[in-house]
């Protein structure tokens, strides 16, 4: 019953940034925990980031630690990944994810976007 649409993928430069958008709809945006991940070519999918709860303590993965920032928009119930520093090994496509507060996994899912960093 939630959606969740990403946006924003597309091909950059090594050492350029991004801004990724995922927009929720069907549910109330406040009822979920919003995380972002990825997946690579022939590569198992990873977790990137995340929100922990409705308190706005953030995660990340040790690899784009310090280069990427989560954030949400309540008011428009979205949710961004500002991707700095980019480099050829976060090419992937990414994906929103929601889970519900009291829950530990991910039940819903967008249907990604890709991004890819030249070199």
């Amino acid at each position: 019953q939630l959606q969740l649409v990403e946006s924003g993928g597309g091909l950059v430069q090594a050492g350029g940034s991004l801004r990724l958008s995922c927009a929720a709809s069907g549910r109330s945006f406040s009822s979920y925990a919003m995380g972002w991940f990825r997946q690579a070519p022939g590569k198992e999918r990873e977790f990137v980031a995340g929100f922990r709860g409705s308190g706005g303590i953030t995660y990340y993965s040790g690899s784009v630690k310090g280069r990427f920032n989560i954030s949400r928009d309540n008011d428009k119930n979205t949710v961004y990944l500002q991707m700095n520093s980019l480099n050829p090994e976060d090419t992937a496509v990414y994906y929103c994810a929601a889970r519900q507060i009291d829950k530990t996994s991910y039940d819903y899912w967008g249907q990604g976007t890709q991004v890819i960093v030249s070199s």
